[in-house]
């Protein structure tokens, strides 16, 4: 209340008109309470929103980490598993494996869709054609075949010409070619349609361990034990370009960058190195390190969340996502695998990622 309103009338002629003070004085000290009041109950709700706010901030700011946890184990394959990989839809998932055959499975449930048959040895890799329909198989029998997911029988007739084991496999991004590098350590480049060799690359003088397209099919990477890995031009056959690291350890994968300037490549002194081979001289502009890998070819590849990072699988069964820029683990997923972790492959789309490995398990992970 004001202070006129507190003081004691003196004389009753004066109370008309101090009443009238007092009333509006009342007034206006009613008037400063309630808006004090209605300010005071506001205020918890200003302060809460501003945490919030605060909060949501902090949040942006911090450096967003990928968070996959296992969701699906797959178990159906009777030997290890050398190969996974989620369709480009990401509906489906195929296996290769050591027991002869090829599986798929619905990314979603990890229900065992169908067991594709006709390989007589183990099937080394796997590809999937850009529309989903088709999945291709290469094996140590030398052979590979072409299966129609669908129905899960033979495409075409096996595409024969490999003196040796076949060892790894790419759908160019258009489906019409097939790529594939074999322990004969040449680089055959296939019509799919057409079921013919169209090019066979004296690629290198040790088996050809990987093999990518670029995102327009212009070119095609593969790498070999022989510690090079060749740029190669589709309609000529032309290499373009040959990168061998100072210490030359043998390579065991390889794969374009999405916006197709940059090749990452395995290697077996346990580093991932990411080449521009666009600029010359070639150089290494990062090297990824936490993982294992002395003994055996394992896959990895490039992730897209909110943030673009390298995955890759380990010999201690372990799998590993680094930053593609900063070269900072942003997560590691501990024993995914008993024994080798073989194959990582991202579905950014569905947040999705599986891994095979020594074990016969296929893991299916979601961020």
């Amino acid at each position: 209340r004001s202070s006129s309103g507190s003081r004691t009338p003196r004389s009753r002629s004066r109370s008309r008109s101090r009443s009238r003070s007092r009333s509006r004085s009342d007034s206006r000290s009613r008037s400063r309470s309630r808006s004090s009041t209605s300010s005071s109950r506001r205020t918890p709700h200003r302060s809460t929103s501003t945490s919030r706010d605060r909060a949501h901030a902090a949040q942006e700011r911090r450096p967003f980490r990928p968070e996959f946890k296992a969701h699906l184990e797959l178990r159906g394959h009777a030997k290890p598993i050398s190969q996974v990989r989620v369709s480009p839809d990401g509906r489906w998932i195929a296996s290769a494996s050591a027991d002869g055959t090829a599986m798929i499975w619905d990314a979603t449930t990890g229900a065992h869709i169908d067991t594709l048959v006709g390989h007589m040895a183990g099937v080394s890799c796997l590809a999937w054609s850009p529309d989903s329909e088709t999945i291709a198989t290469g094996s140590d029998d030398k052979a590979i075949r072409l299966w129609n997911r669908t129905t899960g029988d033979p495409a075409h007739a096996p595409l024969l010409g490999h003196h040796s084991y076949v060892y790894c496999l790419k759908f160019s991004p258009k489906g019409n070619m097939l790529a594939s590098g074999s322990y004969d350590e040449a680089v055959f480049l296939w019509d799919v349609r057409a079921g013919r060799l169209m090019r066979s690359l004296p690629a290198h003088s040790d088996p050809v361990s990987g093999i990518d397209f670029c995102m327009d099919g212009t070119l095609v990477a593969s790498c070999s034990t022989d510690g090079l890995i060749r740029i190669w031009d589709t309609a000529t056959g032309q290499c373009l370009r040959t990168l061998v690291y100072v210490d030359n350890p043998a390579a065991s994968s390889v794969c374009f960058s999405p916006n197709g300037r940059f090749v990452l490549a395995s290697y077996t002194d346990s580093c991932m190195r990411l080449w521009d081979f666009i600029n010359m001289p070639c150089t290494v502009k990062k090297t990824y390190q936490g993982h294992v890998n002395k003994n055996f070819s394992v896959g990895g590849c490039f992730g897209l969340l909110r943030v673009a990072f390298v995955a890759s699988a380990s010999e201690d069964g372990d799998i590993v996502l680094w930053d593609v820029k900063s070269k900072e683990i942003l997560q590691r997923v501990e024993r995914a695998h008993q024994g080798v972790c073989f194959w990582v492959d991202v579905h950014g789309e569905t947040g999705t990622m599986v891994s095979c490995g020594q074990d016969g398990r296929i893991v299916v992970f979601r961020h």
